[in-house]
């Protein structure tokens, strides 16, 4: 059992070897990437006793000032993708601009975007949380990357994946081939192959929404929820159940697993505050719904298909709903009626 199991390093590798004119530089990429999921992983563990939970202006008893969670897992990211010339600059959400790739180093043909830790707020009670990540090429003309060529709709991605820091540390990860979840083995410090080729059912009965905002939702979010509060008596004539963590990273991995909606709609609330949605499109939404479609699943604003968007701003916000393919039909539908 133990000899035949397949690291993502050697996946990785070998689904390159069916790229024409592969060079390598996206294996290592990849490989960097997850050495950093990896060290962020051991921090999230170890959060309470090595000093990084709390707030960003406190101090320790060193009367150091701690780095929050979040920020430190922005640092790890950056260390670990900027030297090897994979890349030529990065963007997270944690960053106001674009990082470019420093002059003391090569800089490469991919563009990496990323949310270090996703879910933070959850940290504090020791609810999952996660890293998402985004790969794009950059641009062939561009001898100065610019904020400007990461504004690239999902459909570019090269490739896209989260860890998700639970009671197991899991990568799942698709390049556009399918999704495929890893489980780090922390006896050897490895990701395995422990999920090839997940799908999402088609067919869900849990939904995910955050009810505390029900007075600011739009119609079409409120018939659809309304309908799966119904239940057996009412139209659908199916009991629904309802679920909100809070992390978006443990949502999509629930409905990975098992299928179900997850819903941060645009609503009167948001709309007031002049955004465009909740999540991030760069950061969250695209690659999200890029694995949720590579899983069989299909990932809307409401009306229209996240990866389709052009977007418009580093850090452009966007309505998601994603998920189980013919509720999301449905929930694109009921939008198209209103």
């Amino acid at each position: 059992m133990h000899n035949n199991r397949t690291t993502i390093t050697q996946y990785i590798i070998e689904e390159q070897r069916h790229v024409a004119g592969a060079t390598g530089d996206f294996s290592g990429l990849l490989n960097d990437v997850v050495t950093a999921c990896k060290v962020i992983s051991n921090m999230v563990n170890h959060g309470a006793l090595v000093g990084v939970l709390g707030s960003a202006g406190q101090e320790n008893v060193q009367g150091e000032t701690q780095k929050k969670l979040d920020v430190l897992s922005n640092d790890v990211f950056l260390k670990s993708n900027e030297w090897a010339g994979h890349l030529a600059a990065m963007a997270s959400e944690e960053m106001e601009a674009i990082y470019p790739i420093p002059a003391r180093y090569p800089r490469g043909k991919y563009l990496l975007t990323f949310d270090p830790l996703d879910g933070s707020s959850n940290i504090d009670v020791n609810v999952s949380v996660g890293t998402i990540f985004s790969i794009l090429r950059r641009p062939d003309d561009t001898a100065e990357p610019t904020e400007q060529d990461f504004l690239q709709p999902g459909t570019e991605q090269v490739a896209a994946g989260y860890a998700l820091y639970g009671p197991s540390t899991m990568m799942v990860l698709t390049t556009g081939n399918g999704v495929n979840g890893f489980t780090l083995d922390q006896n050897i410090g490895e990701f395995i192959l422990t999920h090839p080729g997940m799908t999402i059912p088609a067919d869900t009965r849990e939904f995910a929404i955050n009810a505390s905002n029900m007075r600011f939702w739009e119609p079409p979010v409120r018939r659809y929820v309304d309908e799966c509060l119904a239940g057996r008596e009412g139209e659908r004539g199916e009991d629904f159940n309802m679920r909100w963590i809070a992390s978006m990273v443990a949502e999509v991995h629930r409905i990975l697993t098992r299928g179900g909606v997850f819903m941060y709609p645009m609503d009167e609330k948001i709309r007031a505050k002049g955004q465009g949605g909740k999540l991030r499109l760069l950061y969250e939404a695209n690659p999200m719904s890029f694995i949720v479609e590579q899983a069989g699943g299909a990932a809307i604003t409401g009306r229209d298909r996240i990866m389709s968007l052009q977007p418009e701003a580093l850090h452009q916000r966007v309505p998601v709903i994603l998920g189980s393919r013919n509720e999301i039909e449905r929930i694109q539908g009921y939008h198209r009626e209103s």
